[in-house]
């Protein structure tokens, strides 16, 4: 899949797809399948550690079926979460002025970290 994946060829604006949906459905619930029994899981341990049904499990490994929040869940379980937040890259920024406009609306949009008060007592 990755060699597919790499393949997808960008033309102008339209990215054209070598994958349906469905195949790379199928493909993931492959990859939650390996993950899972390269940690010596069964399916039924891994369901309880997501907080899903057996069948929900069963489901996203053999149909590649599952809902975002299920899949979210099975990241976790299967300690890969952290790779989910590479799916959808930011774009790249066309020019000088793009990139200052990302960076202006990123500030914009992240959570302000606030100091904390230092008390000072006298001595």
């Amino acid at each position: 899949m990755a060699s597919k994946v790499a393949e997808m060829a960008i033309t102008g604006h339209i990215r054209t797809m070598m994958y349906a949906p469905s195949e790379i459905s199928v493909e993931i619930g492959q990859k939650v399948q390996r993950r899972r029994l390269a940690m010596n899981l069964t399916q039924v341990d891994a369901a309880a550690r997501a907080g899903v049904s057996y069948r929900t499990w069963r489901r996203l490994e053999t149909e590649g079926k599952a809902s975002i929040d299920d899949l979210v869940r099975a990241a976790v379980a299967l300690r890969c979460e952290q790779d989910l937040f590479t799916l959808f890259p930011e774009p790249v920024a066309s020019s000088m002025d793009a990139l200052l406009e990302q960076n202006r609306m990123t500030e914009r949009t992240a959570p302000k970290r606030r100091r904390r008060a230092v008390s000072r007592i006298p001595s």
